[in-house]
């Protein structure tokens, strides 16, 4: 891989902006783009950690971006400004400050667009559903009986494993539809940047394997697979017929984990669940979070500012560890063979405490476990409605279960397809639209489209 072919500013459909009196680089035009996408807005009403809060203190999916777009162009910016990355990169700090960081930033914010509501385990939702779903029809086909979806096997598995980052690059490729099927038609280099698991063929559990790191989740939908190979293509993360991580996208990663790892604790802390006396007499055992955490008492004035403290010290921990060995492995990382998340390559294993006391301190809180099963009975319920009466023999229910449909996700499916209606499209496609509708609902929406459907409410 090569920086030129890395930061290349083409788009899949040529750009038709006027240039003339906008002074913008390509980069600079996506962050535009990005923030008034509607797709961006709904992240305001979906869950981070925390289902269908009414709390404002809480991190929802848009204000978690928003750090982690802050947190990823520091990274950005501290790796641009090291004397060994300018030796070892070649690269010339004055004239990528307006490239490198700003394409940090843009995949930074979009890295959650695709995320369905309730969060991740409304991902679970999704896959446990389908494979239910195609279990029964696979047992059909061995009765002789007509199997319910004509579907093939990797485009079942879309669904089975289906994935927020690979419905994140159909929403921003696809689903930001005006006139064409090119969505937001970003740069290669901010969807590049985005992509974190370049694969869409089949999957890899082996944690051993080299390509584990981009082949664990399916990271591109069939749907988006002729795009995604001309975005690889023209980026040059293409080698001996196996898909690269683009470097940057290494940071943008590490930005996610660090603000997910710190600020779902400061959410604990807000919910009342824990003070900072119990958060440091838990952590305290590692050295470098007892070393932080002494620091802090000797300038303390309050338990909050104890707590933004505490924040401001894990994050500085992170960047400078997320810096340190994004420019130690820079060669690694060019070739693709980096197997790590950088937050998480620490003898220290600081990332690794933090996780374990999410785990064990916040997502299985008795408040959250009760709102995820309101999510699953949501979701579940959405798509039992959408599918039995999508793919009904009664043409009076099709017409109705389709009428619900957004109009413009209805639109991408048949633009992209060349069709002229839904009725048309193929199972897969007809499927992929119930998706794209439901993973983009916010979490009240969801609520209260199921709360229709299903009798529980009449306006």
């Amino acid at each position: 891989m090569n920086w030129k072919n890395l930061l290349n500013e083409n788009r899949l459909r040529p750009s038709s902006r006027d240039k003339s009196d906008d002074f913008r680089n390509e980069f600079e035009s996506d962050n535009g783009r990005i923030i008034f996408s509607p797709a961006v807005r709904r992240m305001h009403d979906k869950t981070q950690v925390f289902p269908l809060t009414n709390d404002d203190n809480i991190h929802s999916r848009l204000t978690h971006s928003l750090e982690v777009m802050s947190v990823g162009e520091s990274i950005a910016l501290n790796i641009l400004n090291n004397q060994k990355f300018k030796n070892i990169s070649g690269l010339d700090q004055s004239h990528y400050l307006r490239q490198i960081p700003v394409i940090v930033k843009n995949a930074c914010l979009v890295h959650d667009i695709g995320n369905p509501p309730f969060g991740h385990f409304g991902e679970a939702v999704i896959q446990g559903y389908f494979k239910n779903l195609f279990m029964h029809d696979r047992e059909n086909e061995e009765k002789n009986l007509n199997p319910k979806f004509e579907i093939s096997n990797l485009e079942r598995q879309d669904f089975e494993y289906f994935d927020g980052n690979a419905q994140g690059l159909r929403v921003l490729t696809k689903l930001q539809v005006l006139d064409d099927s090119f969505g937001l038609n970003l740069t290669y280099a901010t969807l590049g940047a985005y992509i974190k698991y370049p694969n869409f063929d089949e999957l890899i559990s082996d944690k051993s394997s080299v390509e584990y790191l981009t082949r664990k989740k399916r990271g591109i939908f069939q749907s988006e697979k002729e795009y995604f190979k001309t975005i690889a293509s023209n980026l040059g993360i293409e080698s001996n017929q196996k898909y690269l991580r683009h470097p940057l996208a290494y940071i943008v990663e590490a930005a996610d984990s660090i603000c997910y790892l710190i600020m779902d604790i400061e959410d604990g802390y807000n919910k009342g669940w824990y003070n900072y006396d119990y958060i440091k007499d838990v952590l305290s055992k590692n050295k470098p979070l007892k070393d932080l955490f002494e620091k802090i008492d000797k300038a303390s004035k309050s338990e909050i500012s104890n707590i933004v403290n505490l924040r401001h010290g894990l994050i500085k921990y992170f960047v400078v560890l997320s810096v340190n060995n994004f420019i130690n492995n820079y060669d690694s990382i060019m070739n693709g063979a980096y197997l790590k998340e950088l937050i998480k390559d620490d003898e220290n294993e600081v990332a690794k405490e933090l996780s374990n006391y999410c785990t064990s301190k916040i997502f299985s809180n008795r408040e959250i476990t009760s709102l995820e099963l309101t999510g699953h009975s949501v979701i579940k319920g959405l798509l039992d409605y959408f599918i039995d009466f999508t793919f009904s023999t009664n043409c009076a229910y099709r017409k109705r279960a389709v009428g619900l449909i957004s109009k413009s996700i209805k639109k991408a499916a048949i633009l992209e397809t060349g069709k002229d209606s839904f009725e048309e499209l193929s199972s897969y496609y007809k499927l992929r639209v119930i998706v794209d509708f439901i993973s983009g609902m916010t979490d009240q929406f969801a609520l209260n489209q199921f709360r229709k459907i299903s009798g529980q409410k009449i306006i």
